[in-house]
C-alpha cells in the first residue's frame, strides 16, 4: 500500500470509515480535483443488502462478500487499464480491507477517524440516506481501525473538508 509519506502517486485511493464520516464527501472532491472516476461504495451493493439495511438490520459477512468483490473487481479494472480512481467504503474490518486494498502496493488507504459523538451529530443530520442512526453504534462496534501494517493515512473528521481534502492530496503526494 502506498505509504502516508510517500511521492509515488496511487493509482486508486480507498477511503474508509464508519456511516457519516465524510467518505462521500471526501471522495467526490478529491476526484474533482484530481480528475478521477468516484465511485461510493454503497453503489456496489446489491438491492437485497440496501432493503435490509433500510429496514434496520445490520449487514453481516455473507451479505458484504459479493459487495466487497465487486469494489474488488472496480480497483483492479481501473489498475489493470492503466487508470486512477477513488472508491469510498466502509471497509470496517480488516477483513473486508484485505479483499479490497490487499497486497495491492498501488492502492492507498485512507482512514476517516472521528468520535463517536461527533459522526452521530452528523449522522443525524443527514437526508435521504438508507442507514438509520441507530445503526451507527453497530459501525463502531464492528470496527477495526486499520493497523500500521496496513499503512493507513489517518485523518481526523473534526477538521474542515478543504482542510482534509488538502490535508489527504499533500500526504498522498497529489498536490
Amino acid at each position: 500500500m502506498v505509504a502516508s509519506n510517500t511521492a509515488v502517486e496511487p493509482a486508486v485511493i480507498v477511503v474508509m470509515g464508519v456511516a457519516s464520516s465524510g467518505k462521500t464527501s471526501l471522495g467526490e472532491r478529491l476526484a474533482g480535483q484530481l480528475g478521477w472516476p468516484f465511485r461510493d461504495a454503497d453503489s456496489f451493493h446489491p438491492p437485497e443488502n440496501v432493503a435490509k439495511m433500510a429496514g434496520g438490520t445490520p449487514l453481516n459477512d455473507e451479505d458484504r462478500k459479493p459487495w466487497l468483490a465487486a469494489i474488488a473487481a472496480w480497483i483492479d479494472d481501473l489498475r489493470s487499464t492503466g487508470r486512477n480512481g477513488i472508491v469510498t467504503c466502509s471497509a470496517l474490518k480488516r477483513a473486508y480491507r484485505l479483499v479490497i486494498v490487499g497486497d495491492r502496493q498501488d492502492v492507498a488507504l485512507v482512514y476517516l477517524k472521528g468520535s463517536r459523538a461527533l459522526i452521530g451529530e452528523r449522522m443525524a443530520s443527514r437526508q435521504h440516506h438508507f442507514m438509520p442512526t441507530a445503526l451507527l453504534d453497530s459501525q463502531f462496534a464492528a470496527l477495526e481501525e486499520p493497523g500500521a501494517d496496513e499503512n493507513p493515512l489517518v485523518v481526523s473528521v473534526e477538521s474542515s473538508k478543504d482542510a482534509i481534502v488538502s490535508d489527504v492530496m499533500t500526504r498522498l503526494g497529489l498536490g
